[in-house]
């Protein structure tokens, strides 16, 4: 017996109940890890609220998490036990003290990263991978806006993006984020609540517009980010911290030329030797100190459910970390 974070209903952030649950042993392909530090992200709101229907319920949620390997099924051979490792992948499951997982979603840790670090990052981090290195892969040069520079995909993005030689205009909801972002990447920080930002882009770019835009924020921020493009420039909406974005008229993309793609970081990692790469890449950039990892909160597991609030309130910058 275990406990772990449950939701018997979708809703609000009282619906994740604090309870005990049977662990069973790995069945063929598992491995069963022991959670040391779990990730907070928003797809965790959108399956506690419904917005991303799970299978069945009563369901633990959460996709990101790191550890050690307490035991595996006869045959695996991406694990061992006593292995340091961590994920993000589906299914959701992490929001508890032990879970089995595919041992194939399972990458090892290196030494000098430690396991709050470990889960903060493999989530926002190999998105971030994915968006500058293979969606559109920025080039030295380039102008980038990142809209919610200040959250946990920013964060990273942002300075990833600084060390690749790109120019990066940012966006924060408030003022008290506008440094936070200018020390993590950002050459400009812009207020998106005003939707002023449009013509400061404009003046920035000296009316040029931004070679790509990637929008983590959804409703709020889609047309506005289709103004900031330049000609034949690049939206990629990754997410939808807002809201959805209503149907878009394949009209409004001829003004500029411009291309639009809804990516999904599943889809990046499906095969192992991308996963393992996308990991291992980000590990290098954090190793280096290219990266800093920002853990702005962590909080007992148990109380899964203030963090929802405070993310949902936009309360938080960086990475906030679930302690079992």
């Amino acid at each position: 017996m275990s406990k772990a974070v449950r939701i018997h209903e979708t809703g609000g952030p009282e619906v994740l109940k604090w309870e005990d649950v049977e662990t069973e042993g790995p069945g063929p392909g598992e491995a069963l890890v022991r959670h040391a530090a779990v990730g907070l992200n928003y797809i965790d709101i959108y399956h506690r609220s419904g917005l991303y229907p799970l299978p069945a319920l009563p369901a633990v949620i959460g996709m990101e998490g790191a550890g050690i390997v307490e035991a595996v099924s006869e045959g695996v051979e991406e694990v061992t036990v006593g292995d340091r490792v961590a994920y993000a992948a589906p299914p959701p499951g992490a929001y508890a003290e032990k879970r089995l997982i595919s041992a194939d979603r399972l990458v090892a840790v290196p030494e000098g990263i430690d396991d709050v670090t470990a889960a903060a990052m493999m989530l926002k981090g190999m998105t971030a991978q994915y968006l500058l290195r293979r969606t559109h892969p920025v080039k030295s040069g380039e102008t980038i806006l990142v809209h919610a520079a200040a959250g946990g995909v920013g964060m990273i993005l942002c300075q990833w993006a600084s060390h690749l030689g790109v120019r990066v205009i940012g966006t924060v909801g408030s003022e008290a984020k506008v440094e936070h972002a200018k020390t993590h990447g950002c050459d400009y920080a812009l207020l998106y609540d005003d939707g002023g930002y449009v013509n400061e882009i404009e003046v920035i770019t000296e009316g040029r517009g931004v070679d790509v835009v990637y929008d983590g924020v959804g409703s709020e921020t889609f047309d506005s980010s289709l103004k900031s493009l330049s000609m034949l420039g690049h939206l990629v909406s990754f997410g939808q911290t807002s809201g959805s974005v209503e149907p878009v008229e394949l009209g409004l993309l001829s003004a500029k030329s411009a291309t639009l793609t809804r990516p999904v970081l599943f889809h990046y990692t499906e095969l192992r030797g991308d996963l393992v790469a996308a990991a291992n890449e980000l590990f290098d950039v954090v190793g280096r100190g290219v990266v800093r990892i920002e853990v702005s909160d962590t909080r007992p597991l148990a109380d899964a459910a203030g963090a929802h609030r405070d993310l949902e309130s936009r309360l938080t910058t960086g990475s906030t970390v679930l302690i079992p």
